[in-house]
């Protein structure tokens, strides 16, 4: 079996589109459940933030989905009814395929994304994504400390090329995604920024997540537009 990921970014404009759409994280579940070839799949929302946020972003949703292979993915976007009242619900709407590399970790209990073995060796563009469950009682003393966290990617990292916060319980249960050009940028991130070093150290010793996962993808092919362009178009021309 040769899964494939993906992450498809909804913008909701008026009130009305976003009332439907945060509707929809109860009632779109039942619809997207019984897609034909899904084996994994999150309806989340999002934060102000490009990191992990407190303040939500009403007007952007987004759908994590692992699926058996990309022929299941494309009859989802192509043919799937619940997909097309999202398209038609929203103004754009932005899918990055992905090919998982490395998985640490643990999602709802289980670990849905199996390495890739047909990986392009010339493709360097890497994705991450970053999820976890806040023990309740450690909350305080972890939000009291995220805005230290990222300060680098707020003032800008070389290589990033794009990043968004989501999840699936606000608060709770966190999630960033992001995009970096080359595997070298991502680690001149994770180990030369201080205050990244230092959310480790801290990760450690205070023990914050009930639960958490850190999830590197091989992005391969998007579809679709944000703020108006395909932002990973020009790193995936053959």
């Amino acid at each position: 079996m040769v899964s494939i990921t993906t992450l498809t970014l909804f913008r909701f404009p008026s009130l009305k589109s976003k009332l439907w759409a945060f509707g929809q994280m109860q009632f779109a579940h039942f619809f997207i459940a019984k897609s034909v070839g899904l084996i994994f799949y999150k309806l989340m929302g999002s934060g102000k933030d490009i990191g992990f946020s407190l303040f939500p972003d009403w007007g952007v949703y987004a759908l994590l989905g692992v699926w058996e292979n990309e022929q299941a993915a494309d009859d989802f976007f192509n043919h799937s009814p619940i997909y097309k009242n999202y398209q038609e619900g929203s103004i754009e709407q932005w899918t990055i395929f992905m090919k998982p590399i490395q998985t640490k970790g643990f999602w709802s209990g289980g670990n849905p994304f199996t390495p890739s073995l047909a990986l392009d060796a010339n493709n360097p563009l890497i994705a991450v994504i970053t999820r976890a469950t806040i023990k309740p009682i450690k909350l305080l003393k972890f939000w009291r400390f995220v805005p230290i966290s990222q300060r680098p990617i707020q003032r800008g990292c070389a290589g990033l090329i794009y990043a968004k916060g989501v999840g699936e319980v606000p608060i709770v249960q966190m999630a960033t995604f992001s995009v970096w050009e080359n595997l070298d940028a991502l680690k001149k991130y994770a180990y030369n920024s201080l205050e990244h070093r230092e959310a480790i150290k801290k990760t450690h010793k205070i023990d914050w997540y009930k639960e958490e996962m850190f999830k590197r993808f091989q992005p391969f092919r998007t579809l679709g537009t944000w703020e108006g362009i395909d932002v990973l178009a020009p790193y995936l021309k053959s």
